[in-house]
């Protein structure tokens, strides 16, 4: 496959004759703006489906890169389910290429052009809530553990298990900063997010936590999605 180079911030794809549209999400600023040996993959907003969502695939290929294009006006409980879904496809291929990647495609704000964020090894797992999964009493017996829950566009909840404040709200403008004190220990970071987000809302966290570059703290590639 060719390199790509597409300068629009809003893709367009073009089935049977008529004219769709994803627009993509956006992020202030990309680490990873070019890949090479791509084909994609597109979720559009399509209130004509059931569940608002249209999955088009047709163009992947195993053995590439895979560019996934997700509309920003879905709900991470309306995308989801087609992420879980072309990862199975992938991993399940009879051709496989190990060192193909996953991406979501961004609008990069700063460079006015595309930017990309890896999702390759994130296991979404489904909760049916936030509450029922993070009982005071059962996270007390873990160490090093630390859960953010993103339940709004600008509000995250840090549970610290190692301290004797244990839930803490902080607004987006202030998440590298926490992330950056919790880089002071060896800590394990798990993300909660709410099923209702927007994927814009889900794509501007992470890239958020992509700028925090932590050096002693992990973050854990199984996210939760709840309800």
């Amino acid at each position: 496959m060719k390199n790509l180079f597409v300068l629009f911030t809003i893709l367009f794809f073009i089935s049977c004759g008529k004219q769709k549209v994803v627009e993509l999400p956006e992020i202030s600023h990309a680490d990873i703006t070019e890949i090479q040996d791509v084909s994609a993959a597109y979720l559009f907003y399509d209130e004509t489906q059931p569940d608002s969502v249209l999955l088009n695939r047709k163009n992947l290929i195993s053995t590439t890169n895979w560019l996934i294009n997700v509309d920003k006006q879905l709900t991470l409980k309306q995308v989801i389910p087609h992420i879980k879904f072309l990862q199975e496809k992938k991993t399940n291929a009879g051709h496989k290429n190990e060192n193909a990647k996953n991406y979501f495609t961004c609008h990069d704000t700063s460079r006015n052009n595309l930017g990309f964020i890896e999702f390759t090894d994130v296991n979404y797992t489904k909760q049916l809530s936030f509450v029922k999964q993070t009982s005071i009493s059962s996270l007390r017996n873990l160490k090093n553990q630390v859960r953010i829950n993103f339940n709004s566009s600008n509000i995250a909840r840090i549970i610290n298990i190692n301290s004797d404040s244990i839930s803490k709200k902080i607004v987006k403008t202030e998440l590298i900063e926490n992330l950056k004190e919790l880089d002071s220990s060896i800590n394990i970071i798990h993300l909660d997010f709410n099923s209702n987000l927007l994927f814009q809302d889900y794509i501007s966290f992470k890239s958020i936590i992509s700028e925090a570059s932590l050096s002693k703290a992990k973050i854990s590639n199984k996210e939760y999605i709840y309800n």
